[in-house]
């Protein structure tokens, strides 16, 4: 792109690290000769990270492996990668260049629509202007309401509606066919950087990714495959056990858009159609997802405050004891082998199973009486995955504050969660070597075999279930129906 090219446009990716089927790049070559890719190093985002992020790391490998596509598909070709704060940046770049527009794909986190905002104002100011189009659900915002026209607030409701009204047409690719002779030199801009930098370029850290993700596009499309072709049709049977290899693993390849969720739907409702439950059962998670997301956007509060005002009003437990059982709790030191053992999976892989985030969230609220937001910011520290919409909807739906969410009586016996869907210990045993000589019936509740039988590196339980359940019930009970 030169700055004779009146009918060039920037595409900033955002959270949408591919180039396949991209809403945003293919509004932008049916619109203009050229097109230029850039991502921005948001350092309004990455100065608040600890120096060592398995999320920045995972970006910057998409990126390297981005710029390697572009390049392949024209010699001289490929990303700008800018590093500052975007507000500044992108417009600066699209003057420098000469774009006439830049587009984008919708990020409706309460932060990214004042930045955008923000940055559109001083676009156009310039007179450019920023496109954004609909990428990273199915459908989002107002797209799906009630008969009186309001946003959903139950799950299955909203679900039926989903179902209702797709079709194919919803799940087409968006094609990005003339992107090759769209793509013009790499362009050396005084605002761009040398190329994709290296972690320690930015300030950070390197660290260590699950081999298993792969990288970039091309790793999510061979995890997807492999769960498509050998996985998918057990998922309903296998999703809630830890131990097996029953999810699709693909969260952090759907929060960063290095897989479309149209593809993944598509496939997911095709076999749905034609009578997998398993494809059903999946295809649920992903509507769920879609769920959270329109409730951020006609709720942004709920980002901070629980969903049902009244929740407010709980007085969680303070001060230092209950710093010391946050802290035995983040660490994986409360006597629980299930929770302990999810939560050590989450510091040495950035990943939690799904129904162990749902366990070690419930024994958080509802067993130390925590804040369910000192948990949802752990979780928001080291979730590869992490998404301000699920994970927030996942800790109010555990905390019982939330839209739809499980009933502030409902409370999770982590040792009847653990039986159940680790009655081997097989899970427990990968993250707490420790108990690996227990048996499957003394693993679960290991103080019960007194202070000789009991590991030494072992901690006793620092709640006891029944007392918890007591103090949790008269906790919510103040917002019991008269």
């Amino acid at each position: 792109m030169s700055d004779h090219d009146a009918g060039g446009a920037l595409v900033w990716l955002r959270r949408d690290l591919r180039l396949a089927d991209h809403a945003a790049l293919a509004a932008a070559l049916a619109a203009h000769a050229r097109v230029q890719p850039v991502f921005v190093l948001d350092t309004d985002i990455l100065d608040a990270l600890p120096r060592a992020d398995r999320r920045v790391a995972f970006i910057v490998a998409a990126l390297a492996a981005l710029d390697a596509e572009l390049r392949a598909l024209r010699p001289g070709a490929g990303l700008v990668v800018l590093h500052g704060r975007p507000v500044e940046l992108i417009p600066r770049l699209a003057a420098e260049l000469g774009a006439a527009a830049v587009y984008a794909n919708h990020d409706d986190e309460p932060a990214a629509l004042a930045r955008d905002a923000e940055v559109a104002r001083r676009l156009g100011a310039d007179g450019r202007a920023l496109h954004t189009r609909k990428d990273h659900v199915v459908f989002e915002r107002s797209e799906l309401l009630t008969t009186t026209g309001k946003p959903y607030t139950v799950f299955t409701p909203y679900k039926n509606a989903w179902l209702r009204r797709v079709d194919f047409g919803d799940l087409q690719a968006h094609p990005v066919d003339g992107l090759a002779r769209a793509l013009g030199p790499r362009p050396q801009a005084p605002a761009a950087l040398a190329g994709v930098p290296a972690l320690a370029d930015i300030g950070f850290e390197p660290v260590a990714l699950p081999a298993a993700l792969g990288v970039g596009s091309a790793g999510a499309d061979a995890l997807f495959e492999e769960f498509l072709d050998a996985r998918m049709d057990r998922y309903a049977a296998q999703r809630d056990f830890p131990a097996l290899k029953g999810p699709s693993y693909l969260s952090a390849h759907l929060r960063f858009g290095t897989i479309s969720i149209r593809r993944v739907a598509r496939a997911a409702y095709e076999r749905m159609l034609a009578g997998d439950r398993g494809a059903e059962t999946w295809l649920s998670e992903l509507i769920w997802r879609d769920f959270y997301h329109q409730l951020m956007h006609h709720h942004p509060y709920a980002m901070t405050r629980a969903f049902r005002p009244e929740y407010d009003a709980i007085r969680w437990e303070q001060g230092p004891e209950a710093d010391a059982h946050f802290a035995a709790w983040c660490e994986g030191r409360t006597g629980y082998p299930l929770v302990d053992a999810a939560q050590l999976q989450l510091l040495q892989s950035g990943y939690m199973h799904n129904r162990l985030r749902m366990v070690s969230a419930s024994f958080l609220v509802k067993h130390l009486g925590l804040d369910w937001r000192r948990g949802e910011a752990h979780f928001a520290e080291h979730l590869l995955d992490f998404d301000l919409a699920a994970n927030n909807g996942g800790w109010q739906w555990a905390a019982s504050t939330g839209c739809d969410a499980q009933p502030w009586f409902r409370i999770f016996n982590p040792v009847l969660q653990s039986q159940r869907f680790d009655a081997e210990g097989r899970f427990i045993k990968r993250y707490l070597p420790q108990l690996a000589a227990l048996d499957a019936k003394t693993i679960h509740q290991p103080w019960k075999l007194g202070p000789i039988g009991v590991p030494a590196d072992y901690p006793a339980p620092i709640v006891a279930h029944e007392l918890a359940r007591a103090q949790t019930l008269e906790r919510f009970g103040i917002l019991k129906p008269r």
